[in-house]
């Protein structure tokens, strides 16, 4: 082997020996990366707008590959997860899903029937009462005679929300102009002696309100505190 071909066969060795050095920074700066990146989970991303209280499916959601290490800890890995679940605020297109941006989505238990009754927005129940909610619902009488006290009365106990409907406009009624101009349906699991009285409350009270009862209340009323009248303060 002459000089020239020793030459040749060094470079040739010293292209061999840059290239493993090159590879090996490459797999050395991968690995880098994968240590701190760490391995990719599933995640779901909303492909649209969800409105609050509204049921969630799989179509309204795109998979994506996200870092394991990104990811909270209560981020939906598994699509079956929102399946039965509803929104418990406004979701907006982009947002990862999470755990805690749903719930259960309320059902009828035997013996219960649905009742959906107008709540006066101007109560304080639009956004403050949601579905799985316990409330206890209020109604105003008149007094049926002349000289009668008017009276307030605990129709429902311990009434549990299916549903809350999105803010309506009202028509002012013609009788009374200081009427509400805006409502809210809520929807009711109720056994069929609340749900007339619901009903009843909603064609002949005055007024029907809704108090929101704290969770893990003891909401029990005693029969003798179920009706109010003015009097009884004096």
């Amino acid at each position: 082997m002459n000089s020239r071909q020793r030459r040749g066969v060094i470079l040739l060795l010293l292209s061999v020996l840059c290239a493993l050095g090159a590879f090996a920074g490459v797999l050395s700066v991968i690995s880098d990366v994968n240590a701190k990146v760490g391995p990719e989970v599933d995640a779901y991303r909303l492909k649209t707008d969800v409105a609050p209280y509204k049921a969630l499916s799989a179509e309204q959601f795109e998979k994506v590959a996200m870092p394991e290490r990104w990811l909270s800890d209560n981020a939906v890995t598994e699509i079956g997860e929102v399946d039965g679940k509803i929104a418990v605020t406004e979701l907006r297109k982009g947002s990862l899903m999470q755990s805690d941006m749903m719930v259960e989505s309320p059902e009828l238990k035997p013996g219960e029937q649905e009742i959906a009754i107008m709540i006066d927005a101007a109560t304080g129940v639009a956004g403050k009462i949601r579905p799985n909610d316990k409330v206890n619902i209020y109604a105003t009488f008149a007094g049926e005679e002349e000289g009668e006290v008017s009276q307030s009365k605990v129709i429902v106990s311990n009434a549990k929300v299916l549903d809350v409907g999105e803010l309506t406009p009202l028509e002012p009624g013609k009788d009374d102009p200081n009427q509400s101009t805006e409502a809210v349906p809520i929807t009711f699991a109720l056994n069929t002696l609340d749900t007339q009285r619901v009903a009843y409350a909603e064609s002949f009270a005055q007024h029907v309100r809704l108090a929101l009862i704290a969770p893990g209340t003891d909401a029990t009323i005693r029969p003798g505190d179920r009706t109010y009248t003015l009097d009884k303060d004096k």
